[in-house]
């Protein structure tokens, strides 16, 4: 009886073994959930391709940092219109939203999650987003009167949040740093034995993973005085008071926001989304980002070869006469175009992609570095260069790649190919950026 039951424990052990591993044979792992990509809200998708990257016109500035050259660049998401003033506004109260809870949980236990469903502590502890903030409630005045200015700094005693205090804390991977083969985990000695430079530009040695985890903060309000400060003798007080927060400009692409604005901005769009996705039980990888200059390029060429502008043509002008974008078409006549200045997202066509204003309207933030040369040294797979210019480096490193040209500049800039750059902590009434997402799959 023994030997029987020992005999049906074996079989019963083997055949559900049989059950899980597909009879002895290799068919991977199972999953916990599958996984289907739509598409990402605003969005459009831009598809592999390769193209001849570089000028397609004369270089009239006799510049020589546009060589042509033919690369390939893998599929991958792009806004279809620059972030504007209300979609950026959204991280900006979100910023705001998360000090005023932390300063709440100081004092009420709800605006804080110390516990995890196990009954573990949460060191330091989760804000809790569920429950109900409310900036008018009599029992918050005392707690959050310190995210105000003060009484002697206000303006016809008008309550206002303190712009400067909305600081963004947040962290990325150093992959560059990580890949390299001296940085790497030796198995041999079990440490790591590599050097590092921090986000602040200290060495220092590699302990454990958290070498190559970045810190950094950053404040989210735009500067809205460029309007003033970008140009001389000129009055433009009213785009100053108004541009940002009045809802006639909602629709308008955000301005005065610097490369570690928007840089800071895409991971935190990052974060929103695969925090909502790892609740649902998905895969934690979307990751928001700036296009490479070679990406932003390949997008605002729509799949057309040589084009000197993102609609194909050779001019500026459709063959009724009328500007096909918002820029400066003639000395002093700002407004032939249809606008003085930005105008509102999607007023003029889409390229092939279905990519509106990737020219005109603002020059966009890419994530390069500007280099004079970068187009002989980069690779022609998906080539990108990059530089993580530190507060103390010479400006000259500080130089961040913009494309796509402005409301301000001539025609020369609106080509698919003029590159030109801003340096990294300016912020300016004239540029401003979308994000890409990759695409996941080929």
């Amino acid at each position: 009886m023994k030997n029987v039951l020992t005999l049906s424990l074996v079989l019963l052990t083997v055949l559900v073994g049989c059950g899980k591993s597909g009879n002895g044979e290799l068919v991977g792992v199972r999953r916990s959930a599958s996984f289907y990509e739509p598409d990402p809200y605003g969005m459009l998708f831009i598809p592999q391709g390769s193209f001849l990257m570089g000028t397609n016109d004369e270089d009239l500035a006799n510049s020589m940092t546009t060589q042509t050259r033919t690369v390939s660049i893998p599929s991958f998401w792009m806004d279809e219109t620059e972030i504007t003033n209300n979609e950026y506004r959204q991280f900006v109260y979100w910023v705001r939203d998360s000090i005023a809870r932390r300063l709440l949980g100081e004092q009420f236990d709800e605006f804080l999650i110390s516990e995890d469903r196990f009954g573990n502590p949460i060191d330091p502890p989760y804000l809790n987003w569920k429950t109900r903030l409310q900036y008018n409630n009599e029992e918050y005045a005392e707690v959050l009167e310190e995210m105000y200015f003060p009484e002697n700094e206000r303006f016809f005693r008008r309550k206002e949040f303190d712009t400067r205090k909305l600081i963004y804390e947040y962290q990325w991977v150093d992959l560059q740093q990580a890949a390299k083969k001296t940085n790497r985990f030796n198995f041999e000695t079990n440490r790591y034995e590599g050097e590092v430079y921090n986000q602040f530009g200290e060495r220092i040695e590699i302990n454990d993973r958290s070498a190559f985890i970045m810190r950094d903060e950053v404040n989210v309000y735009p500067d809205t005085l460029v309007w003033i400060s970008n140009f001389t003798y000129s009055f433009n007080e009213p785009w100053t008071e108004m541009y940002f927060w009045h809802p006639g400009f909602d629709d308008y692409p955000v301005v005065g926001v610097t490369w570690k604005q928007a840089t800071a901005f895409a991971i935190w769009r990052s974060e929103l989304l695969n925090n909502f996705l790892s609740s649902k039980g998905q895969p934690v990888v979307m990751n928001y980002r700036l296009p490479s200059e070679a990406e932003w390029e390949y997008a605002a060429r729509g799949g057309l070869e040589q084009n000197i502008y993102p609609w194909g043509g050779m001019y500026t002008r459709n063959n009724e006469g009328c500007f096909l974008a918002n820029f400066k078409p003639l000395r002093g006549r700002y407004g032939d175009d249809g606008g003085i200045h930005t105008m509102r997202i999607a007023s003029f066509a889409p390229n092939d992609f279905g990519l509106y204003d990737m020219a005109g309207n603002v020059a966009e933030w890419t994530s390069s570095a500007f280099d004079e040369t970068a187009y002989a040294f980069m690779h022609d797979l998906s080539p990108d260069y990059k530089y993580n210019a530190l507060p103390g480096d010479h400006h000259v490193m500080k130089r961040k790649v913009i494309r796509g040209g402005s409301w301000k500049d001539v025609g020369l800039f609106l080509q698919n190919a003029t590159r030109t750059y801003e340096y990294q902590d300016s912020a300016k009434s004239y540029v401003g950026f979308r994000c890409v997402r990759d695409y996941i799959g080929n």
